[in-house]
């Protein structure tokens, strides 16, 4: 058969089949422009869920590609499959009805078939980031180099047979060993990218590994998966919206700037809005709506949206609108590795049982990178119309390290409502710096605060912040330590102490109903409230 004669028939297969559907489905209408569409089932695809199908589809791929691009269809059908290799221009449409299903490989990985093999980074850099940062073939679907390119819905993407690069997990293939894939989608130096309304359950180590990307559009993803949701590495002009994510074991939405490229490369030019992330529902339960809760599990529940860890390059202009956290980990913003992060806004956020700090700033040390780095910062941030209820008792942290201050932050309109029960010893605590630490919530131990621990910081302005705990609590409502310039106007906070003030100088408070009005320009020690 040629080419040609392919071709036809896979057109032919597409029109016979778009004739039933409905005038607005979207292959009916690039049929009507004159589209090319391609049946992968012409090209030998059985979608029986037993053969596998993932070179028959590469076949379509291919043909389309050689002839400028065009969308490859598959129709309702499940389609067993290792890694398919995208093309420029080519729209990867999965229909209603259809599964791609990832298969299955070894535990510890075959040198004959399986997924496509995964290249280490040179090893001059390559300890600069996580290992799952490290390659990219070794996905379900992959690009390097591209442009123009679609992946599309309302079909399913399942990743069964893909690792997650967990050391505890039993019985999963194991992540690096020849042929084991370890994630959905992997895009690397890619650009005018869209990936809209399909569905993933249990994508893997990630969803979505987007590195170097620029002009990509994600909408309306329903992600149920059993470790990271959307990371966004190094990547420019990229929206998110409309996303329901579902990750118990790791992060939901996750902006990076590792250096995993060989160079730094700041993440910016970001939207997030329109989403929902969680860590409290059994994988599959917010796919088929039953929202079974969480068993227990040997790390506690992600989810949330995080800037970090890896930070290597940055990141700038990030404006997050318009989501809610149910039953996971707050906020976080994290600059470790010498890079800026700076120019954030986020606004109109809902929270609802927060496991850790319902907002997480940290500028840190860890420096995980080239030696001549040094710490960056994290400034210009404004947050702004927050709502979190029964939030752990970890307050909010905004931290960073000495002679490195995290600076020019505004929080306005947050009422917090935390779940309280500090006690007196809790509140004379001095915690560790842990400069080099993993930035985690966690990382400096129980906190002297119920609203907000601040340390290491500049020219930080509250405005309408209420505090509220549901146990009474001993802890004062705001600790802070190393402050140069702190305006509070209209707080509402528990009955106790109001601030603790360490090394506090430019300290103002305003406005607030319970509090008297205090200026305070001495870095004296003391107690307010």
């Amino acid at each position: 058969m040629t080419g040609i004669l392919l071709d036809r028939r896979a057109v032919l297969a597409g029109a016979a089949a778009l004739a039933a559907l409905a005038p607005g489905h979207a292959l009916a209408a690039t049929l009507a422009k004159g589209g090319t569409i391609l049946d992968v089932r012409a090209f030998g695809a059985k979608a029986d869920g037993r053969q596998l199908d993932s070179p028959a589809i590469n076949a379509a791929i291919a043909h389309a590609a050689a002839r400028g691009g065009g969308t490859v269809w598959l129709p309702a059908g499940t389609y067993l499959s290792y890694s398919l290799r995208l093309k420029s221009h080519i729209t990867l449409h999965l229909d209603a009805g259809a599964v791609l299903l990832a298969a299955p490989s070894p535990i510890d990985g075959s040198v004959a078939g399986g997924y496509d093999a995964a290249p280490d980074l040179p090893p001059g850099y390559r300890a600069y980031q996580d290992h799952g940062h490290s390659h990219w073939r070794n996905a379900l679907i992959w690009g390097e180099g591209l442009e123009d390119v679609t992946i599309e819905g309302p079909g399913l993407i399942w990743g069964k047979g893909l690792g997650r690069g967990h050391d505890y997990d039993v019985g999963m293939p194991i992540s690096g060993r020849p042929g084991v894939g370890d994630k959905t989608i992997a895009l690397k130096l890619c650009r005018n990218v869209t990936l809209r309304d399909f569905r993933v359950l249990q994508g893997g180590w990630f969803a979505l590994l987007a590195t170097g990307c620029d002009n990509m559009t994600i909408d309306n993803l329903l992600i149920d998966t059993n470790r990271d949701g959307l990371d966004i590495d190094c990547c420019r002009n990229v929206h998110v919206r409309n996303c329901t994510i579902n990750s118990p074991w790791d992060d939901a939405i996750c902006p990076k700037s590792s250096f995993a490229l060989g160079y730094p490369r700041a993440t910016e030019n970001v939207t997030i809005t329109g989403c929902t992330v969680s860590g409290s529902y059994a994988i599959g339960s917010v796919l088929d709506a039953s929202f079974r809760p969480f068993p227990p599990a040997p790390k506690s529940t992600h989810g949330r949206i995080k800037l970090g860890t890896e930070s290597n390059g940055g990141f700038r202009n990030i404006a997050i609108s318009n989501c809610v956290f149910d039953t996971c980990r707050g906020l976080a913003l994290e600059t470790v590795d010498g890079a800026r992060l700076e120019d954030v806004t986020i606004s109109n956020i809902t929270m609802r049982n927060v496991t850790t700090a319902p907002i997480f700033l940290r500028l840190g040390r860890r420096m995980r990178g080239p030696a001549d780095a040094v710490p960056g910062t994290l400034k210009r941030i404004l947050i702004d119309g927050i709502t979190s209820s029964g939030a752990a008792p970890m307050p909010s942290i905004i931290a960073g390290v000495a002679d490195h201050p995290v600076e020019d932050v505004k929080i306005a309109n947050l009422f917090l409502e935390q779940v309280g029960g500090g006690t007196s010893d809790t509140a004379g605590l001095s915690p560790p710096a842990n400069e080099a630490g993993y930035p985690e919530p966690d990382m400096f131990g129980p906190l002297p605060a119920t609203g907000f621990f601040v340390r290491h910081a500049r020219n930080i302005d509250f405005s309408h912040v209420e505090v509220v705990v549901r146990t009474p609590d001993a802890r004062p409502a705001f600790w802070l330590q190393d402050v140069d310039g702190f305006d509070a106007t209209a707080l509402r906070i528990p009955r106790g102490p109001a601030f603790r003030l360490d090394r506090v100088t430019a300290f103002r408070q305003a406005g607030s109903r319970d509090l008297p009005d205090a200026r305070l320009d001495a870095p004296t020690p003391r107690t307010l409230g």
